[in-house]
């Protein structure tokens, strides 16, 4: 099984990618956003317990969010393997998920992270703002804001990472067949 996760910050273009990385190579895509709707919706334990939660107004737990990954992990027993998207965003969440990786023996391969200049960030987000209809890509002041928290707790991820020699540095700038073949490039040396 071959699992990696794309990271990056807001306006990345891990979105884009991960949809050409899917069709690629026959990956699963794994959002904890859509897991945790779908197991909402679906009315499961962990589910029902995902929404008082947030029900509350509080952070779903980090031991909800793996319950969920592992279920989806068991639930596509054939999958050629996964590309986490929004998760791990924190060392512990990283630990937790390589630990649970480790018991279903099937770790994760690379963490590929787009590297993208704030400048070209901004410049992306608003762009997007233009058609997207999200507030948050409109304001230049709220994007900047976005991409430090992305700085300063997210990235941090990328260390975890780079302990096990698993964390990739991609160039996220050029066209979208660019970065693209430069992630297929990082992936194949790993397969």
């Amino acid at each position: 099984m071959f699992n990696i996760i794309l990271f990056g910050p807001p306006g990345s273009g891990k979105g884009t990618q991960s949809e050409k990385l899917i069709s690629k190579y026959g990956l699963k895509h794994l959002s904890t956003g859509d897991l945790l709707r779908h197991e909402i919706s679906r009315q499961t334990s962990l589910g029902k317990e995902a929404q008082n939660f947030m029900d509350k107004g509080h952070l779903v737990p980090d031991e909800v969010v793996i319950g969920m990954i592992s279920s989806a992990l068991d639930e596509n027993p054939s999958a050629k393997g996964f590309l986490f998207d929004g998760f791990p965003r924190t060392s512990a969440q990283a630990e937790a998920l390589d630990n649970l990786l480790q018991l279903k023996n099937a770790p994760i391969s690379a963490m590929l992270a787009m590297d993208v200049t704030e400048d070209e960030l901004i410049k992306r987000l608003l762009k997007r703002g233009e058609t997207s209809g999200r507030s948050d890509d409109n304001n230049e002041e709220v994007i900047r804001a976005r991409i430090i928290e992305y700085h300063t707790k997210t990235a941090i991820v990328a260390d975890y990472y780079k302990k096990f020699n698993k964390a990739v540095m991609i160039n996220g700038e050029g066209t979208i067949d660019d970065i693209f073949e430069r992630l297929c490039t990082e992936i194949d040396k790993r397969i």
